[in-house]
């Protein structure tokens, strides 16, 4: 029906009243809408304020920002359409016009909550490195995207077009790209969980079966480690992520055991103080925790004395430099028990050469 047609049929079949009652309507539907709004709002940040919720926050937030006033006014208009006698087509129109007015709404409210969560997500992980800001970004457009193009399709059915053909055009279209890209997007939902669950960040000392080095940098599809001989190393994110790592930067101690072996001469009364001399020689060293001594086997060349005791710290050159002083003590007091190391050694039987006859 064309325009003129429309607004003539309009004239023709609704009397003043019936303009003033839509007229009315629509600004008591507006009104109320932006009135729910404002009160929802406050009742939301004063309960948030009580209570120190973040979800009422959020809500208020969301409320008042996300909230948009060309979407009450078009359910306004449809609200006051119905007080009217209005064309089938033009009836229609006004309803499609509110479904997309809803439909809007709810992407706002979605976009924020995006929003939110990039902004939480720099927030709780603290100043994120370049890549790791990088990657936040991107899985916020590709929630952004999917989110609008959801709308999209709904706008277009309620204008009339058939989006069936569209939606199957765009399913096989994704199932396509997604089999071309699988390891590229592998790669990038690996840097994602690396980048929120944190099991290292950039400078962490990691090993990797039998790699190990320094974490120099963490992209969208690889990790460049640089390791002890100089070397950077590469790795995909998805196959570090399902590798053993272990990382040294997270060691809060170091548990150390060695051995001491001493030879078989060594009376009995001496082996019997050399438990507590060892426990004297590391519970004089700082920053370490004695765990036990004890005379542990018989060897071929000893007896066997292990040690264990705890570093309280991950520092590898404070573990040598500790390491270093304990065996250096270790050394001075059995040389002045008399107390002699065991040597590998071995003896051999000859047998004589018989007598010549």
């Amino acid at each position: 029906m064309a325009l003129p047609n429309v607004l003539q049929s309009l004239l023709t079949h609704n009397t003043l009243w019936r303009w003033v009652l839509a007229a009315v309507i629509f600004v008591a539907v507006y009104a109320g809408l932006d009135l729910a709004k404002r009160i929802g709002q406050r009742r939301l940040a004063a309960q948030a304020e009580a209570t120190h919720s973040a979800g009422m926050r959020l809500a208020a937030d969301l409320l008042g920002r996300r909230s948009n006033r060309l979407v009450f006014a078009v359910l306004a208009l449809y609200a006051a359409s119905l007080a009217l006698e209005v064309p089938g087509s033009l009836a229609q129109a006004l309803r499609g016009a509110a479904v997309v007015a809803l439909f809007l709404q709810g992407a706002l409210l979605g976009n924020g909550l995006i929003q939110h969560g990039v902004s939480r997500a720099f927030a709780t992980q603290g100043q994120l490195d370049p890549e790791a800001a990088s990657v936040v970004s991107l899985v916020a457009l590709a929630a952004r995207l999917v989110l609008w193009t959801l709308v999209l399709l709904v706008v277009l059915r309620n204008v009339g077009i058939d989006i069936t053909a569209l939606v199957a055009g765009l399913g096989v279209a994704g199932i396509a790209v997604a089999l071309a890209v699988q390891n590229v997007l592998g790669d990038l939902f690996a840097a994602l969980s690396i980048i929120l669950d944190k099991p290292f960040v950039v400078g962490d000392f990691i090993v990797v079966g039998d790699y190990l080095g320094t974490v120099e940098r963490i992209g969208l599809k690889t990790i460049r480690i640089r390791s002890l001989w100089g070397e950077q190393l590469v790795f995909s994110n998805a196959d570090l992520l399902n590798s053993r790592i272990r990382n040294y930067k997270r060691m809060e101690q170091r548990r150390i055991a060695f051995t001491v072996a001493v030879s078989y001469e060594t009376p009995y009364e001496k082996l019997a103080a050399i438990p507590a001399m060892l426990r004297e020689i590391v519970e004089s060293q700082q920053s370490v925790r004695f765990d036990r001594a004890h005379f542990a086997r018989y060897a071929d060349h000893g007896l066997v004395f292990e040690i264990v005791y705890y570093v309280l710290s991950p520092d590898y050159t404070l573990y040598m430099d500790i390491q270093q002083r304990i065996n250096l003590e270790i050394h001075r007091r059995f040389q002045a028990e008399g107390i002699r190391f065991a040597l590998p050694v071995r003896t051999v039987y000859l047998a004589g050469e018989r007598a010549a006859s």
